[in-house]
């Protein structure tokens, strides 16, 4: 992804929540130059990663398969005395896929915090790793509801689905419903090993440096 189209990104992310009246930490809007001014919170930061995140899953096409994502806090995992739980904030276009992934550790529930309505879809895996072929049961805000694998869970403003580790899924904007506000709250978030895609797929983006970074991303900030 080029520097550029991310620092768009960030600018149109940043708007999306605060026209959801979702406010950031100070530290949201920092630049590169105030994040080295402030070293004890990018040590902090950067340990839990917890700031900006842009990603398209190495597609080159990020309308089609790419995230924003604002991780507002987390822990460190297998730290004691580290907190236990996660949250991020996300904006998700239209048709845009987060793809097919199952978390070793992380269970979460995804909620939809405003904008369109999110598309869901799960799926069990068998002991050996293959797809599961029969029905799932799945939580959405505490009721529970049987669904095919790869059937398409539609979440409206307000509701949610429970993912429990190990369970197969991806995500998507509905169409015609406009971007999606989507929370997350979970347990602790290390994206760099429990992510586990279906397909060979680079969690972060590759970066073409053709202007300066607005904010640098949460693994670019020095620790």
């Amino acid at each position: 992804m080029r520097r550029s189209d991310i620092n768009a990104l960030l600018r149109e992310a940043a708007a999306f929540f605060a026209a959801h009246q979702f406010a950031l930490p100070p530290w949201a809007a920092w630049s590169p130059e105030e994040w080295a001014a402030h070293p004890a919170v990018a040590r902090y930061c950067a340990a839990r990663q917890m700031g900006w995140d842009v990603t398209d899953f190495g597609s080159g096409d990020f309308p089609r398969r790419g995230l924003v994502l604002f991780c507002l806090r987390n822990g460190i995992a297998g730290v004691p005395g580290e907190a236990p739980y996660a949250e991020k904030l996300m904006m998700v276009r239209e048709g845009q896929e987060t793809p097919w992934h199952w978390h070793r550790v992380k269970m979460e529930d995804i909620i939809v915090r405003g904008g369109g309505s999110l598309a869901v879809e799960v799926f069990s895996r068998t002991a050996d790793g293959r797809r599961g072929e029969g029905p799932v049961i799945v939580h959405c805000d505490g009721m529970a509801r049987e669904v095919a694998p790869g059937e398409p869970i539609l979440l409206a403003p307000g509701q949610s689905i429970t993912i429990p580790r190990g369970l197969a899924h991806r995500f998507y904007g509905a169409p015609s419903t406009g971007t999606v506000l989507v929370g997350e709250v979970s347990q602790v978030n290390d994206d760099h090993a429990d992510n586990v895609f279906l397909e060979e797929l680079p969690r972060f983006a590759a970066i073409e440096e053709d202007e300066p970074p607005l904010h640098p991303l949460w693994n670019e900030v020095a620790a």
